[in-house]
């Protein structure tokens, strides 16, 4: 197979590279940045910006297959750098597919396209869009997501999106160090009553969900195409435990001190606030998504990327742990 896959230097991009690349397939990547070391594993690099759909359409061609991992994360920021890297760069994206004669696209989606500030328990996807955003990320790639489900055309194109929750690892580079930096400075608090449970996947499995899922609309894309799937480790964990685990193993002291949801989205509302007003342009230390995320339960049923994909946790909870904590005790 010959796969094209954007934001191929990222966390899970990379990561999906070198599962394609393992396997025996073609690859070429796109990104803004050079990665070397990708290429010197057998990976075609192409250098380029989404956001422009001439660069788009010329450089989607010759593939069989594209995954479209390339956004912009994040929970603040102003719109048009989230609308036009996440939902216009997808447009792009579709739209050469489509002139390319392109067969099958995955989208990299997230299950905060489905989070609205509640409890999401054992939810699947039949779970509605909310009916309000408490940051532009969600929103965007919800726009995004809307269009790749759209676009899927028994006739042509076959698209499906992928929703992976909090994906971690060893070299992960943004969420885990995020967490330490903010322990670290004893800015981190236990949000709420500390009970409340989320999913989580691990690096290796996220990747393998993208594999599974080319898989899946290259043999029976009437089964697996036009929908969207949760994916997860299917061991849904006490949120504060699995924290104070990471923290240890980074050799951190795990957060101690508490805050109500209430008080936490209260000054999560207020901070936004004062940044809108001042113009400030870093993220403020608490927002309404973090103080909602970090309180209430998220964990996903994710019976039908199982049944319909074929999707299986390669590396279960522990062994990701026991494999965590070896690597940063390395680093010592």
């Amino acid at each position: 197979m010959r796969v094209l896959v954007t934001g191929c230097g990222g966390f899970l991009g990379s990561e999906i590279v070198r599962q394609l690349l393992n396997r025996g397939d073609e690859v070429f990547g796109i990104s803004r940045r050079e990665y070397p070391e990708l290429v010197r594993q057998g990976m075609v690099a192409v250098r380029g910006d989404l956001t422009d759909g001439k660069f788009v359409a010329s450089s989607v061609a010759d593939v069989d297959a594209v995954v479209h991992t390339a956004a912009v994360a994040g929970v603040w920021g102003p719109w048009q750098h989230f609308y036009q890297n996440n939902t216009v760069a997808t447009e792009h994206v579709i739209a050469a597919c489509r002139d390319r004669g392109i067969g099958r696209l995955v989208f990299t989606s997230s299950p905060s396209v489905t989070f609205g500030g509640d409890h999401q328990r054992g939810v699947d996807e039949s779970e509605p869009y909310p009916d309000r955003w408490l940051c532009h990320y969600p929103h965007t790639k919800a726009l995004a997501e809307q269009a790749v489900l759209a676009a899927d055309d028994p006739s042509g194109l076959r698209t499906l999106a992928l929703r992976p929750h909090l994906i971690w690892g060893p070299d992960d580079p943004h969420l885990l160090p995020r967490m330490l930096d903010r322990a670290r400075k004893k800015r981190l608090r236990i949000v709420g009553d500390g009970t409340n449970r989320v999913d989580t996947v691990h690096v290796i499995n996220a990747g393998a969900a993208h594999l599974d899922a080319l898989d899946a609309l290259a043999k029976d894309p009437d089964r697996s195409a036009g929908r969207a799937y949760f994916i997860a480790q299917d061991e849904p964990v006490n949120c504060w435990d699995w924290i104070a685990n990471v923290c240890r193993f980074g050799g951190v002291a795990p957060p101690q001190k508490r805050i109500s949801a209430a008080a936490a989205y209260r000054v999560g509302a207020v901070l936004e606030a004062v940044y809108r007003m001042t113009g400030k342009t870093d993220e403020p230390p608490m927002t309404r998504f973090v103080a909602a995320q970090l309180a209430h339960d998220h964990y996903f049923d994710i019976s039908s990327a199982k049944d319909r994909l074929g999707y299986h946790v390669r590396i279960g909870m522990q062994d990701g742990l026991d494999q965590l904590e070896q690597a940063w005790s390395g680093r010592s």
